[in-house]
């Protein structure tokens, strides 16, 4: 079975977001592996495991991504593909053609795991546009899965607690969530071993893709705002309401 899974290199929530230029973050910002992403490869490990096969994980990105992509093999994937793009901020049609041509130019898919979103640009367009490029089947928020009689039957968690089953002819593209597994953390000699392993490197203008005649394009990037310190109005209701009335207008210029 031919296993691929779509990654993506994204700011660590947990660190201070610092914007380097109009349209890039700082480089001293730690740059990790998709949260929801860790899922999907986990997945992928497993269900190689079970079913034999090969995973290979994918990544469109700066040279820096590449570092995701060790961290993907050190957790039990078998190769990697890179493709370079400069692009610090590219749309989510952009990725889908281009990681859409690197698994076809690879080989044959049974199965691609991906992220149900991920956690810097939360377009969710990604998994859907893949699939449609590929013209095979997609489900996403994906909390449970198995392979059952040649296809895919999947658990999406459809909001407010309800929960959709889902069967999927393979191909496929399955988009995981929080929930789907556990991710294993990597033992130092599966470090020592993913140093060893295949990371195939192809530049994007080498994919040749057409531009895309409409598509979203990020023009600048800006920090939030410092909105200073919050007032807390005290005393009667009344006497709150026309302080708050005041500040608004005066302080403010709102009304």
């Amino acid at each position: 079975m031919n296993i691929y899974v779509c990654m993506k290199q994204v700011p660590d929530t947990a660190a201070d977001i610092a914007i380097g230029d109009d349209l890039d973050l700082h480089e001293a910002v730690k740059q990790v592996i998709n949260p929801y992403d860790e899922y999907a490869i986990e997945e992928a490990v497993r269900t190689a495991a079970k079913e034999g096969g090969e995973v290979v994980v994918v990544t469109v990105g700066k040279e820096s991504a590449k570092k995701i992509l060790r961290s993907a093999l050190s957790v039990g994937a078998d190769r990697g593909i890179h493709v370079v793009l400069d692009d610090p901020l590219p749309d989510s049609q952009t990725i889908a053609r281009l990681l859409e041509t690197a698994i076809v130019n690879d080989g044959k898919a049974d199965l691609i795991f991906t992220g149900k979103q991920s956690v810097d640009a939360e377009g969710m367009q990604t998994q859907y546009r893949l699939a449609g490029a590929l013209g095979i089947p997609v489900a996403t928020e994906v909390s449970a899965f198995a392979l059952e009689n040649g296809k895919a039957v999947v658990t999406c968690e459809a909001g407010s607690g309800e929960q959709d089953i889902v069967e999927l002819t393979l191909p496929c593209v399955v988009a995981a969530t929080k929930g789907l597994n556990e991710p294993r953390y990597p033992k130092l000699p599966d470090i020592m071993r993913a140093g060893k392993k295949e990371i195939k490197v192809i530049a994007a203008d080498d994919l040749n893709i057409p531009p895309e005649p409409t598509g979203a394009k990020v023009v600048k990037l800006e920090p939030v705002p410092d909105r200073g310190q919050a007032q807390i109005l005290e005393g009667p209701l009344p006497d709150q309401v026309r302080t708050l009335v005041r500040l608004l207008r005066e302080d403010k210029k709102v009304l």
